[in-house]
């Protein structure tokens, strides 16, 4: 069972990763087909679940990470052609830039950083509850 603490502020994270969503689908929806299986963008209550973009985030406890334990960033695209390495590393940095304006706005008073680590993005820094 999780602490009803840590599921509110996941809830608050996924909430900032519901808007990032939006605007992505908003600047990058039609650039690409979306899979037969997938809902249009709108269509569904949960904007992770319709459109061509799933944007959330992974706990991880930092094993191998020089950042430590935090979240670590997924871009998911519902598509079933080829995404160019070069419109995945423009959308993770648009992504990194979204994230570092509105983290401070759902976390106020929480030290939070956006860093890329290898291919993706991590967010740490004060994860704590209170």
């Amino acid at each position: 069972m999780r602490h009803r603490k840590a599921k509110e502020w996941e809830k608050k994270l996924k909430s900032v990763f519901d808007e990032i969503d939006v605007a992505l689908e908003a600047a990058y929806g039609d650039r690409f087909d979306l899979h037969p299986s997938r809902s249009h963008k709108g269509t569904t209550s949960n904007p992770e679940m319709d459109g061509l973009f799933n944007v959330g985030a992974s706990y991880s406890a930092g094993f191998g990470s020089r950042f430590g334990p935090g979240y670590v960033v997924d871009i998911r695209f519902s598509t079933l052609r080829k995404v160019p390495n070069q419109l995945k590393d423009e959308l993770r940095d648009r992504v990194q830039v979204m994230l570092i304006e509105k983290l401070p706005h759902a976390f106020p008073g929480k030290e939070l950083h956006v860093d890329r680590e290898h291919n993706h993005l991590r967010i740490h820094g004060d994860l704590s509850l209170d």
